[in-house]
């Protein structure tokens, strides 16, 4: 049974959480409607958040057996993998994002007076400085593991 519900409850959160977004980002809803969705999304996304808080020692309570079999069988690990492996990627998609706007400006800045060449320069390392934070988070994790 606890297994099933591992698998189940996942799934449904993010059915629930990514369901109400989906004809918003098709663009098949109007602005007002978009609104809604969207406060719906965080209505949903939050009660979900107190509910698992709520509920998950209750379920989970009568599984410590369980639990301490499944830390020992290197689950603990491959989420801590997992959780490395996001920090990193996520980070470095940010990154790449802050990048691609700041490197066009500081470019057309340098072009228009070429002595903003500093200050370009600073706020382009600022958008790779969010990547050295993620990789530096996710040797922290492996560190722990």
């Amino acid at each position: 049974m606890l297994k099933v519900m591992s698998v189940i409850v996942p799934i449904l959160v993010l059915l629930l959480i990514v369901l109400p977004l989906v004809k918003v980002f098709k663009g098949k809803v109007s602005a007002l409607s978009a609104k809604r969705r969207i406060i719906l999304h965080v209505v949903m996304f939050f009660t979900l958040l107190v509910g698992v808080t709520v509920a998950a020692p209750i379920a989970f309570a009568a599984g410590e057996e369980a639990a301490q079999a499944a830390s020992d069988s290197g689950m603990a690990k491959g989420l801590g993998y997992l959780a490395a492996a996001i920090a990193t990627g996520l980070s470095a998609l940010g990154a790449g994002i802050a990048v691609a706007a700041a490197a066009p400006a500081a470019i057309g800045a340098i072009s228009e007076n070429p002595k903003n060449f500093g200050k370009s320069l600073i706020f382009v390392a600022l958008g790779e400085g969010v990547a050295i934070y993620g990789l530096l988070i996710s040797i922290l994790i492996l560190n722990t593991l």
